[in-house]
């Protein structure tokens, strides 16, 4: 009997989210950095094996918004939680249970479907008391159906947790051919590897204010090896263009250098990447700007 379903991973920003997914299908489909509020759509991730399908739904971590844009982050994770046969809420062990995690558990106390608390990082933690009285504040705040111990970055007990998805999941069909790991179109996957690199390059106010634009991508006319992509870094302040260009162009060209190798592996062609930073002011609070860079729907 084969399986399939949809499940989506919630939880507060920089639980792991990203890295579990990416981890799961080995290959990257959806960003990662140190930094909150990495993740901004929500991402698809479909894994599939002799026995099943399993669409992952990688989402924004929910947190209080500061600007249309964070609503808009907030609100499609939520939504989420409405259309899936199972929910995955990830956690980092390293933090304490807080506001967040309560408002998270509010939430879940509305769905019907099976509840999964993801307890990842492990790998972290060295003391496995205070872990385990942790565990225990969400164990009595929420009746799961399962909880596990995980770490995303290494693997640890990762395959445990699918062929606990898989007993979970109904008889289903095949949604998507065996080759493919996302629904999302190569532009966009492009853009948010570019936008990594922003995040991991530069610090203070510049990676929550940040958006990648594809202009073009096409064919080189007299290399077909070769593809042309012409993006822009999207920023609301000049001081901000000031630090993405970097002193005689040395910051917007590195992350070029860095972007082109993740595109190059993912398009399996050679890359000319062109670059240029644009200011847009106040971008993440005008709907204009917001549907003009994709985040409409849920505004």
């Amino acid at each position: 009997m084969f399986k399939s379903g949809f499940v989506t991973i919630i939880g507060r920003p920089n639980s792991g989210k990203s890295t579990f997914l990416n981890k799961v299908l080995g290959q990257k489909i959806t960003i990662t950095s140190d930094k909150p509020q990495t993740t901004r759509n929500n991402i698809s991730g479909i894994y599939t094996s002799k026995e099943s399908q399993i669409i992952f739904i990688d989402t924004p971590g929910i947190h209080k918004p500061q600007h249309k844009l964070g609503a808009f982050m907030t609100h499609s994770a939520i939504n989420t939680l409405r259309s899936v046969d199972l929910i995955m809420f990830m956690i980092d062990s390293t933090q304490y249970f807080g506001k967040g995690d309560q408002f998270i558990i509010e939430l879940l106390k509305g769905v019907k479907v099976p509840v999964f608390l993801i307890v990842n990082k492990v790998d972290l933690i060295e003391d496995i008391v205070p872990l385990k009285n942790h565990i225990d504040k969400f164990k009595k705040s929420f009746n799961f159906k399962g909880i596990f111990t995980v770490s995303a970055l290494r693997g640890d007990n990762l395959d445990k947790l699918i062929v606990d998805i898989e007993n979970e999941l109904s008889e289903g069909p095949k949604y998507y051919p065996d080759d493919q790991i996302t629904d999302h179109p190569e532009r966009f996957i492009i853009s948010e590897l570019i936008r990594e690199k922003v995040l991991r390059l530069t610090k203070e106010e510049i990676p929550h204010s940040v958006m990648v634009l594809i202009e073009y991508i096409e064919n080189d006319d007299k290399n077909p090896n070769l593809i042309n992509i012409h993006a822009s870094i999207i920023v609301e302040r000049n001081s901000q263009k000031g630090i993405i260009i970097g002193k005689g162009g040395s910051m917007i060209k590195e992350i070029g250098t860095l972007a082109r190798k993740d595109i190059l592996y993912l398009l399996g062609s050679k890359v000319y990447l062109d670059l240029h930073c644009k200011v847009v002011k106040d971008w993440r609070n005008k709907d204009f700007h917001l549907r003009n860079f994709g985040y409409e729907e849920e505004l």
